[in-house]
């Protein structure tokens, strides 16, 4: 138990990675109630988008002075194929049965995957990422690398930067509307498929953002990180309580110190020592999910969703 504020903020750290990519999922299920399976793949491209701003740098820039601009690239091209995805793929769908839509991001997904996986050098296993100087940093029995600083200081500010967009914005508040009745908010002169595109390029920023947390976590990057990361953070959304953007972030949170917290200590439970450890990592992340869902269906600050599946 000695490990247990070291195992809290593995958890959290984890937890703030799943939340970023999380915010992706809600914000576009809240606006168009669609589950966006292909969001995972946007996040590696955003991490292939960083890695590549990287490399086009002169040799010997720092990372601390490449990391900006490494982001912003992540960042950029995130967003166009998210918005790429949303124009080209998802809007020619709109009013289509439910079905169409989710089984067009499960195949943009794989496409996406393919698409890295063929065109980009090196990709098919995976390229390293550059990690960032010094370290580790020791406070009280908790060590943490700089990667981890990054990710606890990028979660708060992305989520107090969308609060304040979503909350004071004419924009922000644009999109609450189109998210309560978007027919309404079209005769009341909204721009919805605006507000759309918006909410899609905005999850795709995030996700980019944690992509390159996850790079500098890990040390590297590869066309299939997308698949079980976007899973998780699926996972959070829903615990959380999809549509409700708070509500991401703190299912990303729960959901990755439960996951920690499971790795480390189910083993210890007698009878259970088979069923700790990191392969059983997922399992558990899932089981928290059916356990959450049986007591409070809508997630744990949604309020609608039980309306809107």
């Amino acid at each position: 138990m000695h490990e247990l504020p070291q195992q809290l903020a593995n958890g959290l750290i984890l937890g703030s990675l799943y939340g970023l990519i999380a915010i992706g999922y809600t914000m576009v299920y809240g606006i168009v109630q669609l589950i966006n399976f292909a969001h995972g793949e946007i996040f590696m491209t955003g991490g292939f988008g960083a890695l590549t701003t990287y490399l086009v740098l002169p040799p010997g820039t720092g990372l601390w002075l490449a990391l900006p601009l490494m982001l912003l690239g992540g960042v950029l091209i995130s967003v166009i194929v998210a918005v790429a995805a949303e124009r080209f793929a998802y809007r020619p769908l709109r009013g289509a049965p439910k079905l169409a839509p989710l089984i067009t991001a499960i195949g943009l997904s794989l496409a996406l995957q393919q698409v890295v996986e063929q065109f980009y050098p090196g990709a098919k296993s995976g390229r390293s990422f550059p990690q960032l100087p010094g370290g580790p940093y020791h406070i009280g029995s908790v060590t943490l690398q700089p990667a981890d600083i990054f990710l606890f200081v990028a979660a708060p500010l992305c989520m107090g930067a969308l609060a304040a967009f979503v909350g004071k914005t004419r924009t922000g508040r644009g999109m609450q509307a189109t998210a309560q009745d978007p027919d309404t908010a079209k005769l009341m002169g909204i721009n919805t498929d605006r507000i759309i595109v918006i909410a899609f390029a905005l999850g795709a920023a995030f996700a980019a953002v944690a992509a390159v947390g996850w790079g500098l976590r890990y040390g590297q990057v590869s066309p299939t990180m997308g698949f079980l990361a976007g899973l998780k953070a699926f996972t959070a959304a829903v615990l959380g309580g999809i549509g409700n953007i708070y509500g991401a972030m703190l299912g990303g949170l729960v959901l990755g110190v439960a996951e920690a917290l499971a790795t480390a200590y189910i083993q210890e439970i007698p009878g259970m020592n088979q069923l700790g450890g990191g392969s059983w990592a997922n399992v558990w992340a899932f089981v928290l999910l059916i356990v959450v869902l049986l007591v409070r269906p809508q997630g744990l600050l949604g309020e609608r969703v039980a309306d809107r599946a």
